[in-house]
């Protein structure tokens, strides 16, 4: 029994150092009176409002457009958990993601109507877990914390290691949202960062860890081009993940799997990684006019820092994180990509066209070596019970693609409000992308400003 309360108290632990005191938990439906058996809800939702720079040759909604303003829904989601045994415990993640007023609705949907362009998204599945606890973090007779912890689970998962970033909370980000090319598989052979699976996660001593073994979704692309590969993993073979992270100072949870991006200095954090992907004849090349299988593997080592600091008498806390990620899809692979995307391709345009497409993809993933940081600082409260706080921030990613002949510098800069921590909070971003014409050829930068509203009980 005291397992299950040791579990449920650090779950609850990690959700109180990033939200509002208010919070208290959040919202939970006691099973009984000891509050070890429960039911426990998120909710949370992120509309976004934007400008955009669009790529060259940029159609939205068949009209031709250099800028764009949108409003649209980055995430609406709901989580639910439940404790319902001292070692047993479910969980369940579903929502929508990416709604534009011209994309992301029901599969089928276009034009005008009930049913028209962006209208209606089909809610999905995130994660669906069931897991049992083998060696529980506590002592059931001593109520003292084990050096070694021991649990398994099973189902559509997000423990799929490589690194933090892969694995992130979307609810606490530093920045405003997640770079992307850390979800090195994203729709591809997963489930919007999930595969069907099973894993094992636990502590030894500081050292967390976390192993699976899944089942990717089929691929079936057909290589065009030689020496370059695409998806295509046939009957697709399991793949194989893990990451470990050394936590120097205080300790996390991992009753979920959701890394935080920041803790707002209720934590000190310093924490090394390391992880890992592979999957056997993942993708697939034309080699002299035939077919030849690739591996996947990927590799990622990272660090992350979360510290409390006073000017004086004021409260400050810098949060960094910095990963440098290997990876390896076979020859040449590259994938082009851009978030809520509004653009489709311009057929009467004949000026130069950059080669990750319309709207504001560009190059996300691909074989080589990507390297990434980014560093906040959360300002002092203005007066002693003012909830109001300022936290800006900066990202550097430097992506060394084999498929591009020129580097690509991407920068972040913005700053959060926290209107109630992370229950209530605005972002502000502006990025910049470089624009490829080809692949030895970058024409400058295209810029997005974003401004986020988030709500999250």
């Amino acid at each position: 029994m005291l397992c299950a309360v040791g579990a449920y108290c650090v779950g609850v632990l990690s959700v109180q150092g990033q939200n509002a005191p208010e919070y208290n938990g959040g919202l939970k439906i006691k099973l009984n009176d000891k509050e070890d058996y429960y039911v426990r809800f998120m909710f949370w939702n992120q509309i976004w409002a934007r400008h955009t720079e669009q790529n060259p040759g940029t159609l939205v909604n068949n009209t031709p457009q250099e800028r764009s303003f949108d409003i649209g829904a980055r995430r609406l989601r709901l989580l639910a958990m439940a404790q319902l045994s001292p070692r047993f415990m479910i969980m369940t993640h579903f929502g929508i993601n990416s709604q534009t007023f011209v994309g992301g609705g029901a599969a089928g949907s276009g034009g005008t109507g009930n049913y028209g362009a962006g209208k209606k998204p089909g809610m999905f599945f995130h994660d669906f877990t069931s897991e049992y606890t083998l060696f529980p973090a506590v002592n059931a007779l001593t109520g003292e914390k084990n050096t070694f912890s021991l649990t398994f689970g099973a189902g559509l998962h997000y423990w799929l290691g490589v690194s933090r970033l892969t694995m992130a909370s979307t609810t606490n980000f530093l920045t405003l949202d997640s770079p992307i090319f850390s979800f090195p598989t994203v729709d591809q052979s997963d489930q919007f960062v999930r595969m069907y699976g099973v894993y094992a996660k636990g502590k030894v001593d500081k050292l967390e860890y976390r192993l699976s073994v899944n089942k990717p979704f089929a691929t079936n692309l057909v290589p065009e081009q030689e020496n370059v590969a695409v998806d295509n993993n046939g009957v697709s073979k399991p793949s194989v993940a893990g990451y470990f992270e050394y936590q120097f100072l205080d300790q996390e949870s991992n009753t979920l799997p959701f890394k935080v991006g920041t803790y707002l200095g209720q934590k000190r954090m310093f924490n090394l990684g390391v992880g890992f992907y592979t999957q056997q004849d993942g993708t697939k090349s034309l080699q002299n006019d035939h077919l030849k299988s690739h591996d996947i593997a990927l590799l990622a080592g990272d660090v992350f820092i979360d510290l409390p600091f006073y000017l004086g008498s004021k409260e400050m806390a810098l949060t960094s994180y910095s990963g440098a990620y290997r990876y390896d899809f076979g020859p040449n692979y590259l994938r082009h990509s851009g978030t809520m995307n509004l653009g489709t391709a311009n057929p009467a345009y004949d000026g130069p066209r950059s080669i990750s497409g319309p709207g504001n993809a560009r190059p996300m993933q691909g074989t080589g070596d990507i390297y990434y940081s980014q560093a906040g600082l959360l300002l002092p409260r203005l007066g002693q019970q003012d909830k109001l706080r300022l936290q800006p921030f900066m990202a550097y990613t430097r992506k060394n693609l084999e498929a591009l002949e020129k580097g690509g510098n991407y920068w972040d800069f913005g700053s959060n409000l926290f209107i109630q921590q992370h229950n209530a909070k605005v972002s502000f971003q502006y990025s910049l992308r470089p624009n490829y014409l080809a692949t030895d050829q970058i024409d400058g930068n295209r810029g997005e400003f974003i401004v986020q509203f988030q709500t999250f009980l």
